[in-house]
């Protein structure tokens, strides 16, 4: 996984699975500003049928260092969870990195 957490600015990252759960591909097709990125759910789902993953885990790191999901990481997941679903692909996680310490937004039930 190339997603470092000292990045000066945000990435999004995907990991794409087949059905067996085996790594398809990692991408970064997002990248943004030292305090957010725009991420595009239509792009995710286009990425995701033409590699032909049946699940998703989302990554992107938080530059200022503090792993907590803001209001808008968790309504941009619920929304791609949504999306994403409407093709049969199951997003299982998303994970924010910062620092050595990275939050499971699944674990904590934020989607």
């Amino acid at each position: 996984m190339r997603l470092n957490a000292a990045l000066e600015h945000e990435v999004c990252g995907l990991i794409l699975l087949d059905s067996q759960h085996r790594l398809i591909d990692y991408l970064e097709p997002f990248r943004g500003t030292i305090n957010q990125a725009s991420v595009y759910p239509r792009e995710i789902v286009k990425i995701a049928l033409h590699r032909n993953a049946l699940s998703v885990f989302l990554v992107h790191n938080h530059p200022s260092g503090l792993a907590e999901a803001s209001p808008a990481d968790i309504a941009l997941t619920k929304h791609l969870k949504q999306a994403l679903a409407l093709v049969d692909v199951r997003l299982l996680d998303h994970f924010i990195v910062a620092g050595a310490t990275v939050l499971s937004m699944a674990e904590r039930g934020l989607f």
